[in-house]
């Protein structure tokens, strides 16, 4: 039975966040599933995501034993992927949080109660934006020029931003009952995931930190596959 990576994209990015880090592992050796998700626009948004990400892994590693990768919004949501590999019979290896949101097993977590929890003056000012009716990420190319130089990477991922409203934010997302049930790692990358980083570390994870930013997939792929393989093994 094969073991694969599997790259899950944030539902608020597309895959091409992941930059040149499928093919870069896939240069090592490693088979690589790269599933995306663009149609999950109407509640409700997380089982969507999952379902839609289960379908695609399903598509193209229907037996390989998979290590669920995830990135930023996705961390939440992995563990309902991981089930639905294992109702197809087919269990995950481990679990990997790239600059992610963790699970939680509260009954009433949402994501902005997530990040309220991580950071509450940062969940306070997110809170505030949603009920004015903004959409979040709402970053400028501005703004992402400090962390990643190349104008053709900034555009292809501001063209692949998914801006959510409020009722995405406050959606109760599923709980993980169970987990994790397989190993689990987390490389922090930016500061709004320290919280997650010393959570994980709290739980005996092992956790690998890079002075970096969230999209350093973007722009050091070669280097945060020199992190993945090290976590997984």
């Amino acid at each position: 039975m094969t073991t694969s990576v599997a790259l899950i994209h944030s539902p608020v990015t597309s895959a091409v966040a992941w930059g040149a880090v499928p093919d870069a592992l896939r240069a090592r050796g490693v088979h690589v599933v790269v599933p995306e998700v663009l149609d999950d626009d109407d509640p409700p948004y997380a089982s969507r995501f999952v379902a839609r990400v289960a379908q695609q892994l399903q598509l193209a590693a229907p037996r390989d034993r998979l290590l669920l990768v995830g990135h930023g919004d996705a961390g939440p949501l992995l563990p309902q992927i991981a089930f639905a590999r294992q109702a197809a019979g087919v269990p995950v290896t481990g679990y990997l949080f790239v600059d992610a949101q963790l699970p939680r097993s509260l009954k009433t977590s949402t994501r902005l109660e997530l990040i309220e929890s991580d950071d509450p003056v940062q969940g306070a000012a997110l809170s505030q934006l949603l009920a004015d009716g903004g959409r979040v990420p709402d970053w400028s190319d501005g703004e992402l020029a400090v962390s990643i130089g190349d104008p053709t990477d900034r555009a292809l991922l501001l063209a692949g931003l998914r801006p959510r409203a409020l009722d995405f934010f406050t959606e109760p997302l599923p709980v993980p009952e169970d987990w994790p049930d397989a190993p689990c790692a987390f490389l922090q990358l930016s500061d709004p995931y320290l919280t997650a980083a010393r959570t994980a570390e709290l739980r005996g994870w092992p956790v690998h930190r890079r002075a970096a930013h969230h999209f350093w997939a973007m722009t050091n792929p070669h280097e945060l596959v020199d992190e993945l393989l090290a976590l997984a093994t």
